[in-house]
């Protein structure tokens, strides 16, 4: 697989592919004591296929947060965050490539997902995106993390922007897939071509009584049928999805993904303690943290083009297009060009 690279500015640093990576279970949590270096991963090493194992957690803001932590505390820090409709696992072999080379990686479930709990009955099972990123805020908090990297795909993709725009001292780099993702209720609200609504068919189902009953009965056939349209092109296989779907079984699942989607349509009121954070999104603020945004030439799921939001990194900034059928998934489709996009992130 060969990724294209669009930099804002030409790098010194050479970007050959090859990586090195310490074997061994990921829940040994094997490390690399050396410093995080910009030096290339080397191709040789066989994929890792151990699941990543949530086996901490943190009170952070509403949740107790379940995470998988590799690396050394006392690395740089790597914050992975997961989308929709699937997990911890898209990083299962990111994770130990980011640790081998020296950074302490911390992997979370999002609200809803995994072992990711609310801490009271009485919280909304709201899924807004202030919430989301609040959530990451609230998980470095806890963590006593002054600053991390953050990168994600899809709902972590929102997230991390969320958080470099509007928190960039917490940031040292983001890694984003499909670039810009802030939005807001009344861009939602505004009618696209046919064609475009047609992509977005799940939201439109889930603005229904009956979408949410039956995302409630199906939900693991629904998560497949979302990562066939979203990668279609990735031949995933049984036991690997069985891995991710797993976290679906979180008894907020339903209502937080129904309500997430239904918050984008105006159908749904967010939180009072969000409203100013989503007052300052719908301005659609630029980021300035350094940034690498990453495209799959095979995304089969919505999503905007690079030249549009290119204008919205006005620090240092690159793209990359990943190449040989990559969907919307990267980080699981494409673990090494991810990791090595992180590594060198940190490193603009």
């Amino acid at each position: 697989m060969q990724s294209n690279i669009t930099p804002r500015r030409p790098s010194a640093r050479p970007l050959r592919i090859a990586f090195g990576l310490a074997t061994g279970l990921l829940v040994t949590q094997l490390f690399l004591a050396s410093l995080a270096s910009a030096a290339p991963l080397s191709p040789t090493v066989a994929a890792i296929h151990t699941a990543l194992i949530a086996d901490k957690h943190v009170e952070a803001g509403d949740l107790s947060i379940g995470y998988a932590e590799l690396g050394s505390a006392g690395s740089d820090v790597v914050i992975l965050l997961h989308g929709w409709p699937y997990d911890i696992n898209s990083y299962a072999e990111v994770a130990p490539l980011l640790a081998a080379k020296g950074y302490r990686v911390i992997v979370p479930h999002l609200r809803g997902y995994g072992s990711t709990r609310f801490l009271s009955a009485d919280t909304p099972r709201n899924g807004e995106p202030a919430a989301l990123a609040s959530d990451v805020v609230a998980l470095m908090d806890a963590l006593k993390i002054k600053r991390a990297t953050l990168a994600g795909y899809d709902w972590g993709a929102r997230s991390a922007d969320i958080v470099a725009a509007l928190w960039p001292e917490r940031v040292k780099a983001l890694v984003s897939v499909s670039g810009y993702l802030i939005g807001s209720q009344e861009a939602g609200m505004k009618p696209l071509p046919p064609k475009a609504e047609l992509q977005w068919w799940y939201q439109f189902y889930f603005a229904t009584e009956r979408g949410r009953a039956g995302y409630t009965r199906y939900t693991h056939d629904f998560a497949k049928q979302i990562w066939q349209l979203a990668s279609p092109r990735w031949a995933f296989d049984d036991a690997t999805f069985d891995r991710s779907a797993a976290a679906l079984d979180n008894p907020d699942h339903v209502a937080i993904v129904v309500h997430n989607y239904r918050w984008r349509l105006g159908l749904a009121e967010g939180e009072p303690k969000y409203a100013e954070l989503e007052r300052r999104l719908a301005a659609s603020p630029a980021i300035t943290v350094p940034t690498i945004t990453i495209e799959g030439d095979a995304n089969g799921a919505p999503h905007p083009l690079p030249e549009t939001y290119a204008g919205k990194f006005i620090g240092k900034y690159e793209h990359r297009t990943f190449h040989g059928g990559i969907g919307h998934n990267p980080p699981q489709e494409a673990p090494r060009d991810f990791a090595q996009a992180v590594i060198d992130a940190t490193h603009l």
